[in-house]
């Protein structure tokens, strides 16, 4: 598969601040990768790489066929017509009409009137907008201000799509729309993207794969339902937990304790045949009295992803014996600690 961004090796230093530490990943063309990460983890600062607005202190940034970090300005606003923006604040202009908004860097490119009209046309009605053609930006809702944003990103057909917090500012209802819109994007246009955000629930509605970024390194990376359903870090379990509340903690974890006997454990969901029944039956072959105490279980594409939280009471060997015959099943199982 074609890569649309390479970074390679990157370290990105401001004064003592390491900013981002040895990184490197492929986007593929056409695809749509999420970049998760909490605030300061340099996810921003990647994005800033990847269109040129910073240079890296080492390595590489390549878009398609240019390496962007060693080219001269007037070779770069070149490679940026095709690399389209989209702002956490929108970034529009007040005094411009929404058709002005979006017409902008299609003047700046020196694209001829009639062009940028038959341009702007089609993106606003891409995006729904073309009835606000006409209309200044206080005049618009914020997941509005966001749509004028996406069509100005897409006015001048970019291959590579980036969002930056693009729905960090929206109320949830708001924020679905944008990004189906963006799937949209993806699906329709075939436009690669990548989105930087901290929401967890963002990559689940859009990314096909997923970086997890933490202190400038890239701490894990891979499919988005491979991170779901078994993230590999304390990092991305963190997130995955956020959008799935698929296992019991603070007090509810201390509730679960207090109120059955037994230990907790926490079966993460297989999705193959036979799942249910092989959980069941390492149970029920040690006479363990098993009890499904807390759980959560979410459709991500074609899969099933979550875990169930069972408390289980008998001999601590039978318990052990049963929770090591689910692991050699390939079944992921984590006990709850004790507070």
């Amino acid at each position: 598969m074609t890569a649309a961004v390479r970074v390679e090796h990157v370290t990105k230093r401001f004064g003592d601040l390491v900013a981002l530490d040895d990184v490197s990943l492929e986007v593929e063309e056409g695809g749509v990768l999420g970049v998760i990460g909490y605030s300061g983890a340099g996810k921003s600062t990647l994005v800033r790489l990847m269109n040129g607005l910073e240079q890296p202190t080492t390595g590489r940034v390549l878009v398609g066929d240019a390496e962007i970090s060693a080219l001269p300005e007037r070779e770069l606003r070149r490679v940026r017509r095709d690399i389209g923006m989209i702002f956490q604040q929108f970034n529009l202009f007040r005094a411009r009409t929404v058709a002005g908004n979006v017409a902008y860097p299609l003047r700046v490119a020196g694209v001829s009137r009639t062009e940028r009209d038959a341009r702007v046309a089609r993106v606003l009605d891409f995006v729904g907008l073309l009835d606000k053609a006409h209309a200044h930006p206080e005049q618009l809702s914020g997941g509005q201000k966001q749509r004028v944003g996406i069509a100005r990103a897409l006015a001048t057909s970019p291959r590579l799509l980036l969002a930056d917090e693009a729905t960090s500012a929206l109320d949830p209802e708001t924020t679905a729309d944008v990004l189906a819109l963006l799937k949209r994007v993806n699906r329709e246009l075939g436009i690669t993207i990548v989105l930087i955000t901290h929401e967890m629930e963002a990559v689940k509605a859009v990314a096909q794969q997923v970086v997890v970024m933490e202190a400038g390194r890239i701490v894990e990376r891979g499919s988005l339902v491979d991170v779901f359903s078994a993230p590999a870090t304390p990092a991305a379990a963190r997130f995955v937990r956020s959008v799935l509340h698929d296992r019991p903690t603070g007090a509810t974890l201390d509730r679960l304790r207090s109120a059955h006997r037994g230990r907790l454990v926490t079966v993460r969901v297989a999705d193959r045949p036979g799942f249910t029944a092989t959980v069941s039956d390492a149970f029920a072959k040690r006479r363990l009295s098993n009890e499904l105490v807390f759980g959560g279980i979410s459709e991500l594409g074609d899969r099933s992803v979550g875990a169930l939280t069972y408390a289980l009471d008998g001999p601590g060997a039978a318990v052990d014996e049963a929770l090591a015959e689910l692991r050699g099943a390939g079944i992921a199982v984590e006990e709850e600690a004790a507070g």
